[in-house]
């Protein structure tokens, strides 16, 4: 039985041993490499993740061709391009794995099974769907009302545990500077 995935579920809802036994077989493990896609841009996303260990960010790319990382999710939390797995269009996101993972995947009719089979299945997704409107929310505020330096600091608040995991460059491009300037963000913050 998958123990840190029924443990983050058993936070939200109750579960019978049957229950969580079901679960259990519905996400099957997979093992990515550094640099490996969990998505990529222009795929339809078909499954969630929960990631048991690792690392992941999200990658959009400008007309220009440039990348743009737009979030991370780490060990013990869940992956998904949400508007493609729920209305089956293209990733407008890449999800790329940033250290080697394992990730716990369900399928889009798997999980459609466990809202009917589970008990407390539909709270579960209701609760799911909350946190993540609340996080899209909380990045667009972000975007629209921070400059470059509240934008580090409130990554530095968000990610604490990140900040030794991840290249200076994914966190710049996280931040929407480029490196040399985070560079100067950081150093006007030590004084």
């Amino acid at each position: 039985m998958h123990q840190e995935l029924i443990q983050q579920i058993s936070q939200l809802i109750h579960m019978s041993d049957d229950e969580k036994e079901w679960i259990s077989s519905r996400f099957i493990p997979k093992v990515y490499a550094k640099g490996d896609f969990f998505l990529r841009e222009g795929q339809i996303c078909r499954e969630v993740g929960f990631i048991e260990s690792g690392l992941v960010r999200y990658i959009v790319t400008k007309e220009t061709g440039e990348e743009m990382t737009t979030g991370f999710n780490k060990d013990l939390e869940y992956t998904c391009n949400y508007e493609s797995f729920l209305d089956h269009s293209p990733s407008h996101a890449a999800i790329q794995c940033i250290e080697p993972s394992v990730i716990l995947s369900i399928s889009y009719d798997h999980l459609q099974e466990l809202y009917i089979h589970v008990k407390e299945g539909q709270k579960f997704g209701r609760l799911a769907c909350e946190f993540q409107y609340v996080e899209a929310i909380r990045k667009l505020k972000e975007i629209y009302t921070k400059d470059p330096e509240q934008r580090y600091l409130q990554f530095l608040e968000t990610y604490p545990e990140l900040v030794q995991r991840l290249p200076q460059y994914y966190i710049s491009s996280y931040v929407g500077v480029k490196p040399p300037s985070l560079s100067r963000i950081r150093k006007r913050l030590a004084k």
